[in-house]
């Protein structure tokens, strides 16, 4: 396996995960909180996607997929345009509101594959490259790409649980 290769299957199986999460759930059970403070499986695929978007946007120093291929629209969510979901409250948590699991897999899809072709650029030296000053030590790209890998596993994991919660409930 080449040195980077094992990053494209992080993000690979963090892919996998989220179908499995998302994958034949209705509008309804994607919504669905345990209780009125808990996260859902829609939000928690659609947050982990918006945040893994924007950080490799800012590392391509490109437009995010969220508003490249109109998906902010598509959504027609009622938050900033480039809202990532990070400390939401409940109340904005209970907004985020798809239809099924199709567009929020191909938002996923799409995000993945932008990922894929970024990481394909990338080189085994550009791993130490700084890619953020704002913190104490300053972000590599290795950190930031393991940070982003580690957020989304944890999510996806989350999205999981939920549904299996739900589907138990349902039974």
């Amino acid at each position: 396996m080449a040195e980077l290769d094992i990053l494209v299957d992080a993000f690979g199986r963090i892919q996998q995960s989220v179908h499995a999460a998302v994958q034949g759930l209705s509008a309804e059970q994607l919504a669905w909180r345990a209780d009125a403070s808990a996260n859902s499986v829609g939000w928690l695929a659609w947050h982990l996607t918006r945040v893994q978007d924007s950080h490799i946007a800012e590392l391509v120093d490109g437009e995010q997929v969220w508003t490249k291929q109109n998906f902010v629209d598509r959504f027609g969510l009622s938050l900033p345009r480039l809202d990532t979901g990070y400390r939401h409250t409940a109340a904005q948590v209970a907004e985020v509101r798809v239809p099924g699991p199709d567009l929020l897999l191909d938002y996923h899809d799409a995000t993945h594959d932008r990922t894929v072709e970024y990481l394909g650029t990338v080189k085994v030296a550009d791993l130490d490259k700084i890619v953020d000053y704002n913190w104490n030590p300053p972000v590599s790209l290795s950190v930031r790409l393991v940070s982003v890998i580690a957020d989304d596993l944890q999510h996806a994991g989350q999205a999981a649980f939920i549904r299996g919660l739900l589907l138990r409930r349902a039974s």
